[in-house]
């Protein structure tokens, strides 16, 4: 939990504040998973910081919804051409990833369990 919180605040995500009178506010969690090895043991311990989003509602909170995702026929198509032309291809695994785009509405939410800021524990993140 320490890493993936220390993940969002190196790269920016939030902004600590007050949050304005009469908006929502996006309630959260910690997701735990437990990976095991092809013996049956435990290999790892897998967090992550979620967001649930579905207190907020449509028409009131927000108006529309995108999520930008590669399908995998893209991927394919991708590595086809690259095979074809004698491109290199590069994989990595990715442990944190953002969006960068502005949100143009204020979404705000809770800050995470056992992560409160010290003195502004009644702020939320925006």
């Amino acid at each position: 939990m320490v890493e993936e919180y220390a993940s969002i605040m190196k790269n920016d995500v939030w902004e600590v504040v007050l949050c304005p009178e009469g908006k929502s506010l996006v309630t959260s969690r910690w997701l735990y998973k437990i990976i095991y090895a092809t013996d049956g043991n435990v290999e790892k311990f897998k967090d992550r910081f979620v967001a649930r989003g579905f207190s907020y509602v449509e028409g009131v909170d927000y108006e529309e919804t995108s999520a930008l995702v590669a399908c995998y026929t893209s991927i394919r198509v991708v590595i086809s051409i690259a095979t074809e032309i004698g491109w290199r291809i590069h994989q990595m695994d990715v442990k944190t990833t953002f969006l960068n785009g502005v949100i143009q509405e204020g979404v705000y939410i809770e800050q995470p369990e056992g992560f409160e800021q010290h003195g502004r524990e009644s702020r939320v993140y925006a």
